[in-house]
């Protein structure tokens, strides 16, 4: 008997003040990876996809990203800095549309 599946894992990556296209309220959002692997008697393999989202923290909204958006959101986060600048940065921006 062969046992195989698949399961999911879910990463935080970044946390970043944006402007939300759903409530448009400047709020943190949570940028997120989730993985699903493959399983063979219950050890994870690879991975079979792999998504990115950001969740607005004030209305609950999750929204798609891709794979290079998600790059430049974690650079920013990781370059963004103290005291807003991040926000300034990504102020300027159009908010994502899913």
């Amino acid at each position: 008997m062969i046992i195989f599946g698949t399961k999911g894992y879910l990463y935080q990556l970044a946390i970043l003040t944006l402007v939300c296209a759903q409530c448009g309220n400047p709020a943190a959002h949570t940028l997120r990876k989730r993985v699903t692997k493959f399983t063979l008697f219950f050890v994870p393999l690879f991975p079979v996809s792999t998504k990115y989202t950001t969740q607005c923290t004030f209305c609950g909204a999750e929204q798609k990203v891709t794979g290079e958006q998600a790059e430049q959101l974690q650079a920013q986060a990781l370059g963004g800095g103290q005291g807003g600048q991040g926000y300034r940065q990504q102020s300027q921006q159009q908010p994502y549309q899913s």
